[in-house]
């Protein structure tokens, strides 16, 4: 059986940008059958050199991500002493950005995987915030790295989704009369809990909306104000206990708010240092 044509990958990130362009082409090539040999991080001459030496040996081809630019210099030096096909899979793009947007790379390995991370905290932030919504499951205030408290109709479940596009883990937890609040929000982290307190007048006006839209009467307890400052009395007594910030979120857009409770968040874990 005759031995597969090899490609050696050299990266200096992971190298999965260039596996997966040698992949792609290697499956117009006898469905594929060639074997991949990778060096990643590769971060001096000496690493480079180990790789030179293999594809020399085995007469294989070298696909290429190098971003440092003394890297890639030495590189297509001794590629081209050493009489070996070195294919540059990154500058033919890249000197297309810096001619059409008139910008100098970065020349910085790695900020891919960065890209790929920032966006997986993302999601994962997001899912926390779906999963601890509205007091769903108490547990979420342990874990959470910002914890909502207040009324129905202060804004706690726009404001968790935006601070989760921002990677932070928001739990939400309402605060009403009838129901008992989790024992876990009175043994909170200081910095970490913000209480949201709204007008009587403006939480009248949403929770009409908010009624009409269900196709409710108005005139429900739900928006009556005896019932409106029943709960903001309630809530507030709460917070109190709690011994976290308040922020008024009236008439605020939940871009503004979300940037308030960062500031106010910021100054009281810093008080505590």
């Amino acid at each position: 059986m005759a031995a597969k044509e090899t490609v050696y990958v050299i990266s200096d990130s992971v190298g999965e940008t260039a596996e997966f362009v040698v992949k792609a082409v290697a499956t117009q090539f006898n469905g594929g059958n060639i074997a991949i040999r990778r060096s990643s991080y590769v971060e001096d001459t000496e690493d480079l050199e180990d790789a030179i030496m293999m594809a020399k040996q085995g007469n294989s081809i070298i696909a290429y991500t190098l971003v440092v630019p003394a890297l890639k210099e030495y590189l297509d030096r001794r590629t081209k002493e050493e009489g070996i096909t070195a294919i540059d899979l990154l500058s033919p793009l890249m000197d297309a950005f810096i001619k059409k947007f008139n910008k100098e790379p970065e020349h910085r390995p790695g900020l891919m995987r960065r890209l790929d991370d920032d966006y997986f905290r993302k999601v994962d932030a997001i899912e926390f915030a779906v999963k601890y919504d509205d007091g769903r499951d108490p547990r979420g205030v342990e874990k959470a790295d910002i914890v909502l408290i207040g009324v129905s109709r202060t804004s706690k479940t726009p404001l968790s989704m935006y601070l989760a596009h921002h990677r932070y883990k928001v739990a939400n937890v309402p605060l009403v009369p009838e129901v008992a609040p989790p024992d876990e929000i009175f043994s909170i982290q200081r910095g970490k809990c913000v209480g949201l307190i709204i007008t009587p007048d403006k939480l009248n006006e949403i929770r009409k909306e908010r009624l009409k839209a269900l196709g409710l009467t108005s005139h429900a307890n739900y928006a009556s104000f005896e019932r409106i400052l029943e709960e903001l009395d309630y809530a507030e007594k709460i917070m109190k206990r709690v011994g976290c910030p308040i922020i008024n979120v009236s008439n605020k857009a939940v871009e503004e708010t979300a940037s308030l409770i960062l500031d106010v968040l910021k100054i009281e874990r810093s008080s505590t240092r």
